[in-house]
């Protein structure tokens, strides 16, 4: 009663402070647009007023529902195109047909992995700016702060039933969960696949993990160093307000891939109940749906859909295709696909540490998870909405993950509710989406960041690489990434000789607006504090984690 009675409180507040006229407040290279592109940007703005007005008059007054699909390390060109399926010896068609009926996001930047796309996507804002540039795998004690207004949180406020399935992997402290960021409902994993299908028992004994039991005990002084992913927290679920508990994993239990393998279709399943359930609302929902897979590391257990591929993620791509499908299908026989935004996309590039045996390798551009080239950040994004985006389309200005936030909520008539007491780093892209229209895109560059360092620049079609302390910026490299997808020729000469500076400035009015706005922490906190079933397996685990915390202070 005392949570329900809290998180009232705090919508109350978000509500008071947050919906006001006050523009949104943006960075500083959003400012230079603006003044260049105005009065077109007013103009565009009423024409979609009229598009949403119009949509909404027809759907009896109410905005569209939403259903997103983040999928995990899956590179640029692996969804969508059944010409590169075939190149890779496997294939997505339900994705494929999802591509033709919608549009493609052909420039779509994400973060450089998993956990800061998902809070650039949640929160409208580069991960920096709250300390959640870094991705962890087991107990980390930190996580996505309360104070953070999330997506769910404004389209709540905009008289939406929310409700998220699968990953999460924003933090393991109870402020950080979507349960208690604006989701009515959620079930999600504490963690991700690191500890799920990386670390487990059977990946140990398939020798995709090391070091955790092939060794001899009588040479270890602490029994502590090796975390035991079985005693880690997996997957929990809960109402806003209510409690949490853990679901599907009883004390002394092990974690095996058949319990992997469970957990992913489990999350598919509830993910076609939830759609049901909302669908029988009679106010708009948005359905967040993360699955974990295509990534699964052993081979334990596997059955098809088998492709002539053979990798282990590459297979388990054709089963994500096959329950894509399953959604799609269900929108059509619940009724409501032509007024339900489906946005599918990937939240990074390949997993290339598992590469080739994962069936996945770099193809159009160069690196993958974790790296801030193209191929880091460069990912499949699609958009389908029946009679309001253009059936095979596509988009090639610079969209960024965090649009999203700035966009669905101008789309569902919520962005009064966006913060104004704080920088949002996405903008509103729905002019370029609805009309398919390049020239009327409102952003034109991205900055890539490796956890709280800038690493690059992109602006228009060119890239510039920033040198490394103590390097020479003489020895910067810039890519013309429309000739050179894999930067390996370099144009450094041509382009810095004008472009140098051109670089150095955005970078220097990003990090003057910090000043105006200053980054701020990740939330601290005990971990898996408030799941009420809290194995004693667990509880130990958390205990430990506290021992080598407190280390530092003796």
């Amino acid at each position: 009663m005392i949570r329900k009675l809290l998180l009232t409180i705090g919508l109350m507040q978000v509500s008071a402070v947050h919906a006001q006229d006050a523009p949104i407040a943006h960075d500083a290279e959003y400012y230079i647009l603006e003044a260049q592109h105005g009065e077109q940007w007013a103009e565009d703005d009423a024409a979609v007023d009229a598009l949403l007005a119009e949509f909404q008059q027809k759907n009896g007054g109410k905005p569209p529902n939403i259903l997103s699909i983040l999928v995990d390390d899956m590179g640029f060109g692996d969804m969508g195109i059944p010409e590169l399926n075939a190149v890779r010896g496997y294939a997505t068609p339900n994705i494929n047909q999802l591509s033709d009926e919608g549009m493609r996001m052909v420039r779509m930047y994400t973060e450089p992995s998993c956990t800061p796309t998902r809070v650039a996507q949640t929160t409208g804002r580069l991960p920096v700016r709250m300390g959640m540039g870094d991705t962890t795998v087991d107990i980390s004690g930190f996580g996505l702060p309360g104070n953070e207004v999330t997506l769910a949180e404004v389209l709540k406020e905009g008289g939406y039933n929310t409700s998220h399935v699968g990953k999460w992997h924003m933090g393991d402290v109870a402020e950080s969960w979507a349960m208690n960021q604006g989701f009515d409902y959620a079930q999600h994993a504490i963690h991700q696949q690191g500890q799920l299908t990386i670390f487990h028992d059977d990946a140990i004994r398939e020798q995709v993990s090391v070091g955790l039991a092939d060794f001899d005990p009588v040479y270890t002084l602490d029994d502590l160093f090796r975390p035991d992913a079985s005693a880690m927290v997996t997957v929990v679920e809960g109402e806003a307000g209510g409690p949490v508990r853990e679901i599907r994993m009883q004390a002394g239990e092990r974690w095996t891939a058949a319990k992997y393998d469970e957990m992913n279709q489990a999350f598919q399943d509830k993910t076609v109940e939830e759609l049901r359930r909302l669908a029988g609302e009679s106010e708009p929902f948005f359905l967040q749906y993360w699955p974990m897979i295509p990534l699964d590391n052993t081979r334990a257990g596997r059955d098809g859909p088998d492709s002539p591929n053979g990798g282990l993620y590459a297979d388990k791509m054709q089963l994500l295709d096959t329950w894509v499908g399953d959604l799609m299908t269900e929108l059509k026989t619940l009724g409501i696909e032509d007024n339900t935004i489906v946005i599918l996309m990937g939240d990074n590039g390949h997993f290339t540490k598992y590469a080739p045996q994962s069936g996945f390798t770099p193809m159009i551009y160069r690196g993958g998870k974790g790296d801030t080239t193209e191929g880091g950040v460069r990912v499949d994004a699609f958009i389908r909405w029946p009679g309001m985006i253009g059936a095979d389309t596509m988009i090639n200005n610079i969209i960024h993950v965090s649009d999203l936030f700035t966009t669905l909520s101008r789309i569902a008539g919520a962005d009064q509710f966006i913060p104004r007491d704080r920088l949002v780093d996405g903008v509103d892209q729905s002019a370029a989406l609805l009309f398919a229209d390049e020239s009327k895109g409102r952003r034109d560059h991205v900055i890539v960041y490796s956890i709280s360092t800038p690493k690059a620049i992109v602006k228009d079609k060119l890239r510039l690489n920033l040198p490394g302390p103590g390097e020479s910026p003489i020895l910067a490299e810039f890519f013309d990434i429309f000739r050179d997808t894999h930067e390996k020729y370099p144009v450094s000469t041509e382009v810095g000789a004008w472009g140098g500076q051109e670089f150095v400035r955005i970078l220097g009015r990003h990090m003057g607006r910090k000043e105006k706005y200053p980054d701020g922490p990740p939330a601290y906190g005990v971990p898996y504090e408030g799941i009420e079933n809290l194995r004693p397996e667990s509880q130990s685990a958390v205990e430990a984690f506290l021992l080598k915390r407190s280390s530092v202070e003796k």
